[in-house]
């Protein structure tokens, strides 16, 4: 979705009238300077996401490499900004290191276990 990480999450905001794109690092979170053309194609093949509520729920995205499916839950975005405060705690480095990795991959298990699959089907 033209940002250049790996992990990011996406909420439209009422301010600006559009998605917007942030990914956490080791200052907190940055937002995406990038354009997000990319998010129209992805509105058309998910038409569900359209109903996002500004300012209170987010996209979240982890696509850790090629060669592992990309994992997107939609959760409130006080997750997302808690999700950035662990990383900030642990952040080492460029890449944020391995503990920061662990932290990624514990919060990502845990929104799994709490989440529910939802089926096109469901969605409509």
């Amino acid at each position: 979705m033209d940002i250049p990480v790996g992990l990011a999450f996406f909420f439209s905001s009422s301010v600006l009238g559009h998605i917007v794109a942030f990914y956490p690092g080791p200052a907190g979170v940055t937002e995406s300077e990038l354009g997000l053309a990319a998010w129209t194609e992805v509105l058309e093949r998910n038409p569900e996401l359209g109903a996002l509520s500004d300012d209170v729920e987010a996209l979240l995205v982890r696509a850790p490499d090629h060669d592992h499916e990309a994992q997107c839950f939609l959760v409130p975005i006080d997750a997302c900004y808690e999700l950035a405060g662990r990383l900030r705690s642990v952040w080492r480095g460029f890449d944020g290191g391995q503990d920061a990795r662990a932290v990624i991959t514990d919060f990502f298990a845990t929104v799994a276990a709490r989440s529910r699959a939802v089926t096109r089907e469901a969605s409509a």
